[in-house]
């Protein structure tokens, strides 16, 4: 069941996030730079051993981005698999700006239907799943995982009263900029904010943002987990010609670029 299958998640996020936080309050990172020039720290791998040791209790295959390079000819075959960023957002770890996460996704045939994103430095969490919706625990204390809608926030919330665009701390590009101009034009007067890691995509699943435009390199482990919880939450996740659908476990596992929307 969807329900046991979320539980399991949310523990293994919270552990993952228990040992994040422990290595980002002792500085010692142990920074490498991967073959695509982004950061790895002990903390990325450490959450990674977490969250796989829950995860494969489930017998469920699992594709996460410290061990991603599974051929297609074997992903091509998963129905439904676990998608993985064990830590989002470690240019923001090591900055130490709080802004990074921990994000699990089930994936079934190319869609994400159930999504759990942890934020270690706050002690909180959103989670969905295609049966129940989208929720919010602010105290990770309160959350009983055996009554979660019970003890969580239903999102979303009620939306500002002037348009908000929620952007990339790092990716604000000429193309973001142009389509913001002609975005103020058609909405009159919008307010930006920029976040780092998935919380842009929980700003416009909880209301706090009206949408957040990408143009600019993701991965599906950045994306997964996020676009479940706006989708439950009654947002839309298209490509940047807002008609296609974001698809999971390409061949090329780099997201197109894409608006989400409420």
């Amino acid at each position: 069941m969807l329900s046991d299958l979320l539980n399991t998640a949310i523990t293994a996020s919270i552990e993952a996030g228990q040992a994040i936080i422990e290595i980002y309050h002792s500085d010692q990172f142990e920074i490498q730079i991967k073959s695509d020039s982004s950061p790895l720290t002990k903390a990325d791998l450490a959450a990674h051993t977490i969250i796989v040791s829950h995860l494969e209790n489930t017998n469920i295959p699992i594709l996460s981005e410290e061990d991603a390079d599974i051929p297609f000819e074997i992903r091509s075959e998963w129905k439904r698999f676990w998608l993985v960023d064990p830590l989002d957002g470690t240019k923001e770890f090591i900055k130490k700006n709080d802004e990074f996460t921990v994000n699990i996704a089930l994936i079934e045939n190319g869609v994400p239907i159930l999504g759990v994103i942890y934020l270690p430095v706050f002690e909180s969490i959103y989670f969905a799943h295609k049966d129940i919706g989208s929720f919010f625990n602010d105290n990770i204390k309160n959350l009983d995982v055996h009554n979660i809608i019970n003890t969580s926030h239903k999102l979303p919330h009620k939306l500002p009263s002037v348009y908000t665009v929620v952007g990339s701390r790092s990716h604000m590009n000429e193309q973001t900029q142009d389509y913001l101009a002609k975005l103020e034009q058609e909405k009159g007067k919008i307010k930006i904010i920029s976040k780092g890691s998935s919380l842009k995509l929980c700003m416009v699943a909880e209301g706090s943002a009206h949408e957040y435009p990408r143009f600019g390199p993701t991965m599906e482990w950045d994306t997964a987990a996020g676009h479940a919880i706006a989708l439950f939450s009654g947002a839309t996740i298209t490509q940047d010609d807002q008609k296609t659908n974001l698809k999971y476990n390409k061949k090329n596992l780099l997201n197109p670029y894409f608006i989400i929307r409420r």
